[in-house]
């Protein structure tokens, strides 16, 4: 059986895909212990079972919208007409009915609301994972976490703007004193606030900012050796 699959090949490739066939079904057969040495797993960034299928879902529903609004727009090719009577397969619904135009509606925003749950879920997981890794990197090794969290630089690809325009702008919208008006909604809060005893000042020194991050690694406390780390 060999011997004609190796004829038949025509590459090297072929031929290399065969022998390790071949290999692999003498080794299962004998029960002989196969080494995993070399092979990447890839278990730590493999796509989750359940999200498989929840995209396989979310697809199948968006192919069926598609469909279901081609017969609403008056398409009836068989094909189509297949679809939309699968669509509501299990149910009283016929193509027939008087309101099979208000049913098709009703079933398309149905797919559209599972859509959006589904989305949701993935969405939930993916910012839970994130969260997740970046804690633990934290944990391990916080310089390639800042250097993740970085931003790439965009350069513009308009003109530059005007250091002297741009100076108004901003003084204009922070240095020129303005009169808000707010409504009587205001004087209501402040005269419901006026019994309440303000906090005292709270003076922060610098012996205390020392003692708080005392036990902090230097790549966690705010300090100057932190920072002086970070960008080492």
């Amino acid at each position: 059986m060999l011997v004609t699959y190796l004829e038949a090949s025509r590459d090297l490739c072929e031929t290399d895909s065969i022998l390790f066939g071949a290999a692999l079904a003498v080794c299962r057969i004998i029960g002989a212990k196969l080494s995993t040495a070399g092979r990447t797993t890839g278990q730590s960034s493999a796509i989750p079972a359940w999200r498989t299928r929840i995209e396989e879902r979310i697809a199948k529903a968006r192919a069926l919208i598609g469909r279901l609004i081609c017969f609403r727009s008056g398409n009836t090719r068989p094909r189509i007409v297949r679809t939309v009577r699968m669509a509501f397969a299990g149910t009283n619904v016929s193509l027939s009915q008087p309101d099979i135009m208000q049913k098709l509606t009703e079933r398309i925003d149905d797919l559209k609301q599972s859509i959006a749950a589904w989305g949701k879920r993935i969405r939930r997981y993916t910012e839970r994972s994130t969260r997740f890794n970046q804690n633990r990197l934290f944990q391990s090794d916080q310089k390639r976490l800042y250097k993740s969290l970085e931003r790439s630089m965009v350069s513009g690809t308009g003109p530059v703007p005007n250091q002297a325009d741009t100076v108004a702008f901003w003084r204009g919208l922070w240095s020129e004193p303005v009169n808000h008006n707010e409504g009587p909604w205001t004087e209501v809060v402040a005269s419901q606030c006026a019994s309440i005893t303000p906090m005292d000042p709270v003076t922060i020194t610098p012996d205390d900012v020392a003692e708080a991050v005392r036990r902090a690694p230097n790549c966690k406390s705010p300090g100057l050796d932190g920072l002086h780390h970070y960008w080492l």
